[in-house]
């Protein structure tokens, strides 16, 4: 397993106090709002089976959201509507929710951990890492708890929209949600600019 400290310490040994980590969720889905989350972890703090959220067992990412929102200096999760997808596109939709989650941060990092290839247009000192929530405990640490909010977020859309299984799929396209959309057609919640989605309008 990779050590998602030893990188983030080489940044402290640059020099920089704190490192807050970004991520977003729900780029791939065809239903839903994106998420995002950023995170600013003491940086003594060592969280035991931290990972990627995708590599986690659901239960396990619970209890590490349970421990990271406990014990990070600052977080902030933050969501854009379907909407904003639609009108944005995907990309800029999930940059514009990172930004907001670094906006919500009650303390600015001396330097910002961008999951991805594509730095925020935010004023202060940022890295852009591919594959970053592999390879960073901050940016794991915001995955996680991104991926848990959103994740009880289309949960909590199966009582208005029956039929649909949004518990279990969180609006990603599998072959049943897409069974779904073909009996009862596009929700609110189904992005209209998503192929899939697109398709039956």
């Amino acid at each position: 397993m990779v050590d998602l400290y030893a990188e983030e310490k080489v940044f402290y040994a640059q020099g920089y106090s704190t490192l807050a980590g970004v991520d977003e969720v729900g780029r791939g889905c065809i239903a839903g709002p994106v998420f995002a989350a950023a995170v600013l972890l003491p940086p003594d703090l060592r969280i035991p089976d931290l990972n990627d959220s995708k590599k986690l067992k659901a239960s396990l990412r619970e209890k590490l959201s349970e421990i990271i929102l406990r014990e990070a200096i600052s977080h902030h999760i933050a969501m854009v509507s379907v909407e904003d997808v639609d009108s944005l596109n995907i990309l800029w939709a999930s940059m514009k929710a990172m930004r907001i989650a670094v906006e919500g941060l009650k303390q600015v990092p001396a330097l910002l951990l961008v999951d991805g290839n594509r730095e925020t247009d935010l004023p202060l000192p940022q890295k852009a890492l591919v594959a970053g929530d592999g390879r960073c405990a901050s940016i794991a640490a915001a995955s996680v708890i991104a991926k848990v909010a959103r994740d009880r977020w289309m949960s909590e859309q199966e009582a208005h929209f029956p039929g649909f299984s949004f518990a279990k799929h969180k609006g990603y396209g599998t072959a049943q949600h897409l069974k779904e959309l073909r009996e009862h057609g596009p929700t609110p919640l189904h992005r209209r600019t998503f192929a899939p989605v697109q398709e039956l309008l």
